[in-house]
């Protein structure tokens, strides 16, 4: 933040005191007897004074007192880090109302980077998700209403609605060149913890945590018996795309792994109270089968801590890409007006000693320009940064949670993205449904016969592809087709079990499965892999 900018953001935050306080002549005279010394907070906010005061009296139009204490507020605050923030009171009282219960939504979860509302996850079984809204799409247009420059929390206000009425988002994707706009309709946004758990054909359990919530450990204690009874071998757990939750339930998920009185996470900032250790609490039943958490960019905050946690005690082999880095720790200040300032006041270290918080990704948020350079070089630095588990393997710090060796997702066609963000498999599933009444085999093949069929409505539709687009995506529209068929008559579950052998990070990890049997041939096979 600019010095002009510093300046008027301090003359603001005076004004607050003075009014709130109703001395505005007194505080002056206090003012005026530090004025000699010029790194003196009070002879600082005698400055405040006195501009404000000229400001008043001689600007060209009258100036309101809240907007220029609002923009004041939120222009000193962005000196600070992108997740500090400040809440006026309608815009508290939402906030605060907004993180209980359920609501009329999209269920997209979004972040300020730069100028852009972006997507960091759409949420599992929303509309959004739904529609084929994905991590990096830029919202720049809700309705006719313009994002750009918006914060998040006026992007969730036009967003969020009565539950069945439609809004349009238009949304800027990487690699497109045109906007894109989507129809959707709102749905009550209930999110379940774990939204699916089964056991797979090679005899893992498989466990998606889609975030940590109040229910978290109790929907994995659910999942985990009925796994058990059923005699897996090993077990996935799924963190992608996970953005985090509370922190109790993250140390109360890890507890079930590691058992009673071992220290998973601790915050440290520049005040004592903001100096916590968090230790595991329960007896828990021994889980000694070999255990494999995946990550991508979108784990973030208490996955971050689930997954380093799980790598730092020597329970779980972690793989996919390095995680997001959220591990600022942020309090809640009710204010006097009724508002409300959120304040990052700790920073997140797991066992090892590593700060899970990645600072380039605070830069970023605040739209200071980060280049692939920057980006390679804080890589290469991390690496430096060497910490060890418990048995001593090496794992690495500067921020997020570098995986025991890295596993690329699949990257979909433009022909792929296309079908979904025209929500194709969506429509043409549920008229194909209403055609057969809703009964369908749930071991049913997309024959070429109902291939072609969705081809001519695709082309219905106005979407064009050539013959070089349906020969690279022949694999993943069948089973997409087949995996939204089923969902409409089997549920998220199915429909997911249907998808996973277009997931190479998930096959990646069945596969190390079959081959390894144990922990330690599982952490032996990655140190094979990551040597430097």
């Amino acid at each position: 933040m600019n010095y002009k900018k510093q300046r008027r953001a301090i003359i603001t935050i005076v004004v607050v005191w003075i009014l709130s306080a109703t001395m505005l002549f007194t505080a002056t005279s206090l003012f005026a007897q530090n004025k000699s010394s010029g790194s003196d907070l009070y002879s600082q906010l005698g400055l405040f004074s006195e501009v404000l005061q000229k400001l008043k009296q001689n600007y060209v139009t009258e100036l309101k007192d809240e907007e220029l204490i609002k923009a004041a507020i939120n222009g000193m605050l962005s000196s600070t880090d992108p997740h500090t923030t400040y809440f006026p009171k309608e815009e508290f009282e939402e906030f605060t109302t907004s993180t209980k219960g359920s609501f009329g939504g999209l269920g997209i979860q979004i972040d300020k980077i730069g100028d852009y509302i972006t997507v960091i996850s759409p949420i599992e079984g929303t509309p959004a998700y739904r529609m084929g809204i994905t991590t990096g799409d830029r919202i720049i247009k809700v309705d006719d209403i313009s994002l750009i420059g918006a914060s998040t929390d006026e992007a969730i206000k036009h967003m969020r609605g009565e539950v069945g009425t439609t809004v349009t988002i238009t949304i800027s994707r990487p690699g497109v060149e045109k906007p894109l706009e989507f129809t959707l309709t709102r749905e009550v946004i209930k999110i379940k913890s774990i939204p699916y758990y089964f056991k797979l054909d090679n005899g893992a359990g498989y466990i998606r945590i889609s975030q940590f919530n109040e229910n978290t450990v109790q929907e994995l204690r659910t999942a985990l018996n009925s796994l058990e009874n059923e005699g897996i071998r090993a077990l996935i757990i799924d963190l992608r795309w996970n953005p985090g939750g509370l922190l109790d339930q993250a140390v109360d998920t890890v507890n079930e792994f590691i058992g009673p009185n071992k220290l998973v996470v601790e915050t440290k900032g520049r005040i004592p109270t903001s100096n916590r250790q968090y230790f595991t609490r329960y007896n828990t039943k021994s889980r000694n089968y070999p255990i494999i958490v995946l990550v991508n960019e979108a784990s973030a905050s208490a996955s971050e801590i689930f997954a380093g946690s799980m790598q730092d005690w020597d329970k779980g082999l972690v793989i996919g890409k390095p995680t997001f880095g959220k591990g600022s720790v942020q309090q809640l200040i009710p204010l006097m007006n009724g508002g409300g300032l959120k304040v990052t006041t700790a920073y997140y270290y797991i066992k090892s000693g590593r700060c899970i918080h990645k600072n380039i990704n605070d830069k970023i948020l605040l739209g200071k320009e980060v280049t692939e350079k920057d980006q390679e070089a804080e890589k290469e630095k991390n690496l430096q940064q060497v910490y060890y588990t418990v048995n001593k393997r090496i794992v690495y710090g500067g921020g997020g949670i570098t995986p025991d060796f890295e596993v690329d997702a699949d990257l979909m066609t433009n022909f792929g993205m296309e079908l979904r963000r025209q929500n194709a498999f969506f429509n043409f599933a549920v008229d194909y449904m209403v055609e057969h009444q809703h009964k369908l085999d749930k071991n049913f093949v997309v024959t070429d016969e109902l291939m072609n069929r969705f081809l001519n409505y695709v082309e219905d539709k106005g979407i064009s592809y050539t013959q070089a687009d349906l020969d690279s995506t022949d694999t993943y529209i069948r089973t997409m087709l087949k995996s939204e068929l089923i969902r409409n008559v089997y549920g998220d579950t199915e429909a997911y079990k249907a998808s996973i052998n277009l997931d190479k990070q998930l096959q990646t990890a069945i596969n190390l499965l079959n081959k390894y049997q144990s922990m330690d041939a599982l952490f032996d096979y990655a140190a094979t892999q990551n040597k430097r």
